[in-house]
């Protein structure tokens, strides 16, 4: 079963998040994104491939019995190469980008096993993802000028069927515990979810609320930067179409539109937007950057855009970059210290306070 962490979920962070990739790859639609902020999920509907968890920016979404992390160590540590919806994973497309480079930089061959496809109910939507997917891969490791290849092939694995399955007295006493019961209870009310053929809708808890102002590296991302350390840098760092890199981008700042708001590095899930003390500056940086897209969602003036192009130095040297910097002022009216990026003398609220006044007292123009 799909379970999702509200805390971690972009959408938590602002109504004005458009985030929706869990609903779009979906094959069974059970994720739905409608008017409650947070995806509701209908268990009976959902079949476990994981696509959901892979497109998910912020790793909000994750499979009960399968962690993309535990699956990265234990197929480096495996001398096979191959990757099965028969052998080791859901499907192939509940493997994200970032762990599937990652990979493919430690092993130097991945091989993803197609065979299966044509013939699944739920290859249209997912099929295409891991097509995609292997398309980003594979000019990605070009770009970085690795070695490691990845190879879509039609090998159709199929695991051998064990003769018998007898258990045991010793497994059958090993069940009638109280650690037994509990793991039953859990799996009976997991049951009677799957049986439950409705959305069941997410909220914010009070300890979700409290999640909500921390800032998270996704643990894909931490993987990647520990297998970026154990390869050689490029002779060459390439530039890139920032189109085709799906997760993570370079930011602009039009210093004119950006109204000092700090709305941006405030919702930045990874802390990849940044202020010092005084938030007298906004900094970027790129390589915690996780495409999420809420900083340009919760910019009312769109003064933060992406930018056409990615450096590939920003994997192997990554650098902290100033978008723009503002001056610190002390309102004339409250006394309280704000930032700015224009000649304003009055705070925000003081300012909109004042703006009110005029048009409560119908008068136009600065007073």
């Amino acid at each position: 079963m799909i379970q999702l962490k509200a805390s971690r979920c972009v959408r938590s962070l602002s109504k004005e998040s458009e985030c929706n990739r869990c609903e779009v790859i979906c094959p069974t639609a059970a994720i739905v994104v409608g008017s409650n902020p947070l995806p509701s999920i209908n268990f009976s509907a959902c079949v476990g491939c994981g696509a959901c968890d892979s497109v998910c920016p912020s790793e909000a979404l994750s499979l009960d019995d399968f962690n993309t992390t535990d699956f990265f160590f234990n197929y480096i540590e495996d001398s096979d190469n191959l990757i099965s919806c028969r052998k080791n994973v859901p499907c192939i497309a509940a493997l994200n980008i970032e762990n599937i480079i990652s990979m493919a930089l430690l092993k130097k061959e991945m091989i993803f096993d197609m065979g299966h496809c044509d013939e699944c109910a739920i290859a249209h939507k997912c099929k295409p993802q891991i097509e995609k997917n292997y398309e980003e891969a594979s000019y990605i490791l070009e770009a970085m000028q690795s070695d490691a290849v990845i190879k879509l092939e039609y090998i159709k694995y199929e695991k051998e069927q064990d003769s018998k399955e007898e258990s045991s007295r010793r497994e059958f006493f090993s069940k009638v515990n109280l650690k037994g019961i509990v793991k039953s209870k859990i799996e009976f009310e997991k049951e009677i979810q799957k049986a439950t053929d409705e959305l069941v809708e997410y909220t914010l808890q009070k300890s979700d609320i409290a999640l909500l102002k921390q800032k998270r590296i996704t643990d894909r991302r931490k993987l990647f930067f520990t297998a970026l350390k154990r390869v050689n840098k490029p002779s060459i760092y390439h530039v890139i179409e920032s189109d085709e890199l799906t997760f993570t981008s370079m930011k602009v700042m039009d210093s004119e539109a950006c109204t000092a708001c700090q709305m941006c590095y405030r919702v930045c899930p990874t802390g990849a937007l940044s202020s010092d003390v005084k938030n007298s500056k906004i900094d970027f940086d790129p390589f915690l950057c996780i495409k999420c897209h809420i900083c340009h969602d919760v910019c009312e003036p769109d003064a933060i855009t992406l930018s056409p192009t990615y450096m590939i130095k920003e994997f192997f040297e990554p650098a902290v970059q100033n978008l723009i910097t503002f001056n610190v002022r002390r309102c004339n009216e409250c006394n309280v210290i704000f930032s700015t990026n224009t000649s304003d003398k009055l705070c925000y609220r003081c300012k909109a306070e004042e703006e009110e006044a005029r048009e409560l007292w119908g008068i136009k123009g600065d007073m």
